[in-house]
This record gives structure tokens, sequence and C-alpha cells, in this order.
């Protein structure tokens, strides 16, 4: 996994904070693989409850967390208990590593 402990700590902080401490955080993507080099920050967040404006969360929650990690770019995907599961659900669901 190519990130380090602070920024572990910053997206649990935000998200808990954004979503409540029982929300699961899965990152997925290139950022799992060491051999890779760069790529954007992926996460699937599992609240465990329904969100009536998951899209504005989704969003906010993203934008929080460029500001918060220096610039950096994070795709904020959130599975609640009214998502379809996807197929890119699927792949982070199957490949993801929890945080």
């Amino acid at each position: 996994m190519r990130l380090d402990e602070k920024t572990r700590d910053i997206i649990k902080r935000e998200v808990a904070s954004q979503l409540g401490a029982q929300a699961i955080v899965r990152l997925f993507g290139s950022r799992t693989d060491d051999t890779q080099r760069g790529g954007d920050i992926d996460l699937l967040i599992e609240p465990g409850y329904a969100l009536t404006q998951r899209i504005q969360i989704e969003c906010r929650l993203a934008a929080s967390l460029y500001i918060k990690l220096g610039g950096r770019k994070v795709d904020v995907l959130i599975k609640d208990t009214l998502s379809q599961l996807l197929p890119i659900h699927e792949q982070a669901l199957s490949n993801g590593i929890v945080l």
C-alpha cells in the first residue's frame, strides 16, 4: 500500500467526522500496488446506513480530503445500503485494503 500512516490517519479522521466512526474505508486502485508510482487515491466507503444525498457527500468528502492532503487528488465512492452494487464496487470490495 502506497499511503503513509499520516495520510491514512487524515483519511480515517475525515471519514469518521462526516460519516461516523463505524464507516469502513477501503483503498483500491493503483495505490494498493507497491510496484507502481503516482496515481490518485481511490477510496470506497461503506457507512453502513442509507444516505439521502450520497453524491453530495462524496463530493464534499473528496474536496475536504483534497485540501487536507495538500492537493492530492482523491476519488471517493460511497456504497451505502441504498446503492446498487456496481462492478467498480465489486472490484474495490474484492481487491481493496481496509484502512
